[in-house]
């Protein structure tokens, strides 16, 4: 009897959303294969799901956990994403796994923030397939064409502030009311102000940022990031102050979800949010900003020029 208590006891800490997480944040195509029972997999790939996925893996494109054209880093309204959500049929009694398909650094941004989104919704049994779908295929795993129709849960979401900063939040911290470390997470050209993202307002970064592009958690431009001693290793460089808050932003919360995921995912780092408006959102305000060229060199960037 009590090998049998033991055994349900085990079994439930591994799917309860109070219990160890069943992977770790990366897992690896083979524990997947292994998994039994296996965990809800959310393919975000978009129309590359019908040409092949994960056997049982159900499509979720990445537009659904995004915001609208002019802002795509915004938040989907609680209510919205809660219905998204139902449909997926997702619980939170079971593991999530999400897949991306993994064919470079900038890839991954996509499995972070959809990471970053169910974790403020209140999952917990969260992994992301390191590789992604590539990497699936290169270990010569199974996959199907058949799509996979969820049935509808009736999983009810609130959404947590704690690792999310917003356009308010950021105002405060580049005025100097608040305290926190401002990493931009995108490559230094848009750190620098030489490139913006076609819907920006302004070229620029935040006032007082760090530059720590989201590549530096990769190896050797692997589509697979570091694991925990790379971010580690990042997470020293930046030389944290104990009990500093971290900001972690870029263009639309993409690559800042790479930069969030190994700063609190892999490295522990505690207190780390990321700016989802990122500076899409920002520059559409009169906030200050720094790095943004003057008139003529904006001009010659419109066209180009050096």
């Amino acid at each position: 009897m009590k090998q049998i208590l033991l055994a349900l006891a085990v079994a439930f800490a591994a799917v309860s959303p109070l219990g160890a997480r069943t992977f770790g944040p990366l897992v690896t195509p083979t524990e997947i294969e292994a998994a039994a029972p296996a965990p809800i997999i959310l393919d975000t790939r978009g129309p590359a799901y019908e040409q092949g996925h994960i056997p049982g893996a159900i499509s979720a494109p990445y537009g659904l956990f995004r915001g609208p054209a002019e802002n795509p880093g915004a938040l989907v309204p609680v209510d919205e994403l809660q219905s998204r959500l139902r449909a997926l049929g997702l619980t939170k009694d079971r593991p999530i796994v999400i897949v991306h398909q993994g064919k470079d650094d900038s890839d991954f941004g996509s499995a972070a923030r959809v990471y970053w989104t169910l974790k403020s919704s209140g999952f917990t049994d969260l992994s992301i397939l390191n590789g992604g779908m590539n990497a699936w295929l290169a270990a010569g795993l199974p996959v199907e064409t058949d799509k996979v129709v969820p049935v509808p849960s009736d999983v009810t979401i609130t959404f947590s502030d704690e690792w999310l900063a917003t356009t308010d939040d950021v105002a405060k911290i580049v005025e100097g009311k608040e305290t926190a470390q401002l990493i931009d997470a995108r490559p230094t050209p848009f750190f620098e102000g030489k490139q913006a993202h076609e819907v920006a307002s302004r070229p620029g970064t935040l006032p007082g940022a760090e530059s720590v592009p989201h590549s530096q958690f990769f190896v050797g431009g692997s589509p697979a990031i570091g694991g925990e001693t790379t971010a580690k290793d990042v997470a020293a460089k930046l030389g944290l102050k104990q009990g500093e808050e971290v900001v972690s932003f870029c263009n639309t919360g993409h690559w800042a979800a790479t930069d969030w995921f190994a700063l609190s995912e892999l490295a522990g780092v505690p207190d780390v949010k990321l700016y989802p408006d990122s500076m899409v959102g920002y520059s559409q305000t009169d906030l200050p900003m720094q790095n943004t060229p003057g008139l003529w060199q904006n001009l010659k960037r419109q066209l180009g020029g050096n």
